[in-house]
């Protein structure tokens, strides 16, 4: 693996890193490619609308969310447009994500454009929590030859309004070209089948497909839920990195394991950096946010906060060997709860490119530093402090998620004592203390507030679980028997017959729990 070559380790020791990392990332590593860094809408969306209006073949596109505005309707009409030519097209959305900004108007004109069409994960009464995990990958493949990944959604706020003065959010996306573009198409057919009838994936495949189109290697991390692949390598590179580990993130919750792994980095002499959102689309979040930043700092990490609109971008480069881009951010939601991809490609010539880029974005941002026992705040030494903007309201249940794990991990400390607590936390502290003493007071003085929503609950787990079991004995009922073997054949003692295949198997990839990040 690049970033092990460059520390100049044996042949024998960078075949078994590139091993583990094959291992731990559950992808193989694919040569032969052309990547191309895009930066923001202004590349991204025209790159994926001259690949839609190109197609010949097939055109796979699933993205969290979809919205019903001008964005989202040109790409409507682009992918109409391929359809009604005999292109197969075929969209997976969202159903959480898409659940206010897209409308059924939306998906029927597209449908009837001849658009193949599916809802990932679609609320159940009898799966009360299945909704948690949500399909947040953002990828589009044409005819197997071109391949987009990013963190980007299709939707206004990504383009920003110059006539308001609103700059478009901050996000980073990648083009590919070459073989790993075929394991796009596998990452989506894996997601396409949970929801219905498996995808031909061979039939999305040009002849041209396979053939190299450059001399970049990648590999392709398409994460489903409680698989921890993307959580793997990112540790492993926190534990390998050297010299520099620079991290984008739009929605960072420092878990202990991979905050230790940071601070281990920084205090080998690492150059550990991460850059953050200045105002967050969720602003109730940011004080949680905040209140992460001691343990890193305390270590020498540099935080930067992003000045301006949302920081959307999920990106990573260690070493100037090794870069990650795509839609999984640094937190439980994304390494655990969701369906996720990532493309992590090990070049040195690309890694610096993704340096150039992280550098600029700095100029733009504002370090957090310690003084004294309080957290104050100071520009990048020599770089300009910019207007900070209100950011979009909307925000998605995975950040709440996220809060709420960051929340459950200061309280938990604050209670079992096991790590020392900063004066920022203090307010987390605080803030959690008034919430049971309000429960305890509304159920004191108004007991039927907190007993009907008791019941109202209870009665709809009962109810959930009642109609579960009657599908299971009604598919039971309806199951064909097995066949019996032929006297000979038949083995001593009981014979067990196979319990007939659930409908719900289709969906044993599908997340059952999780938050989902935007």
């Amino acid at each position: 693996m690049a970033i092990v070559k460059s520390s100049g380790i044996s042949g024998r020791q960078h075949n078994i890193a590139e091993q583990v990392f094959s291992r731990a990332a559950g992808a193989p590593l694919v040569a032969g490619n052309d990547v191309q860094l895009l930066r923001d809408a202004r590349e991204n969306y025209p790159a994926w609308l001259r690949a839609i209006q190109q197609a010949q073949q097939s055109i796979l596109f699933e993205n969290y969310i979809i919205e019903d505005d001008e964005v989202g309707r040109g790409f409507a009409e682009a992918l109409a447009a391929r359809a009604r030519d005999g292109v197969q097209v075929r969209v997976l959305y969202d159903w959480l994500g898409c659940l206010g900004p897209a409308s059924r108007d939306y998906w029927r004109f597209l449908r009837d454009a001849g658009v193949e069409v599916r809802c990932f994960n679609p609320f159940q009464f009898d799966r009360p929590l299945a909704w948690m995990g949500r399909n947040h990958r953002k990828t589009l493949t044409v005819d197997g030859e071109v391949g987009f990944v990013s963190g980007l959604c299709v939707s206004h706020k990504w383009v920003g309004d110059a006539e308001k003065g609103v700059a478009p959010w901050r996000d980073t996306g990648l083009e590919i070209r070459g073989p790993a573009v075929a394991d796009l198409v596998r990452a989506f057919a894996q997601g396409w089948s949970t929801v219905g009838p498996p995808l031909d994936e061979e039939g999305c495949l040009s002849a041209r497909a396979s053939l190299p189109r450059g001399d970049v290697p990648l590999r392709v991390v398409a994460g489903v839920p409680w698989s921890a692949g993307l959580f793997r390598v990112d540790q492993l590179i926190a534990s390998l990195a050297r010299k520099r580990l620079w991290l984008t993130d739009a929605y960072f919750v420092g878990t202990a394991t991979y905050v230790q792994a940071l601070r281990a980095a920084s205090r080998d002499g690492v150059d550990v950096r991460l850059l953050v959102p200045g105002s967050s689309d969720i602003p109730a979040l940011r004080p949680l946010t905040q209140a992460g930043y001691r343990p890193l700092l305390e270590a020498g990490i540099r935080v930067y906060e992003w000045n301006g609109t949302m920081l959307h971008a999920k990106t990573a480069v260690a070493d100037g060997t090794w870069a990650r881009v795509g839609s999984s951010n640094l937190n439980p939601a994304s390494w655990l709860g969701n369906s996720e991809i990532d493309v992590a490609v090990e070049d040195a010539g690309f890694a610096r490119c993704m340096e150039d880029m992280y550098l600029q974005d700095l100029e733009h941002a504002t370090e957090v530093v310690l003084g004294g026992r309080a957290r104050r705040m100071r520009a990048a030494p020599a770089l300009p402090r910019s207007q900070r903007r209100a950011a979009g309201r909307r925000g998605s249940m995975s950040r709440a998620a996220a809060g709420a794990v960051r929340l459950g991990n200061t309280v938990g400390a604050a209670v079992t004592n096991h790590r020392e607590l900063g004066r920022t936390e203090s307010k987390v502290v605080f803030g959690a203390g008034v919430v049971p003493l309000a429960l305890a007071g509304v159920a004191l003085y108004w007991p039927h507030v907190v007993a009907v929503p008791a019941a109202v609950l209870g009665a709809w787990a009962g109810i959930a679980l009642w109609s579960r079991a009657l599908r299971l004995r009604r598919q039971e009922a309806q199951g064909t028997q097995a066949q019996p073997l032929p006297e000979h054949e038949v083995p001593p003692g009981p014979v067990v017959t196979p319990a007939p295949a659930l409908p719900e198997a289709k969906d044993s990839q599908a997340p059952e729990a999780g938050p989902h990040p935007h």
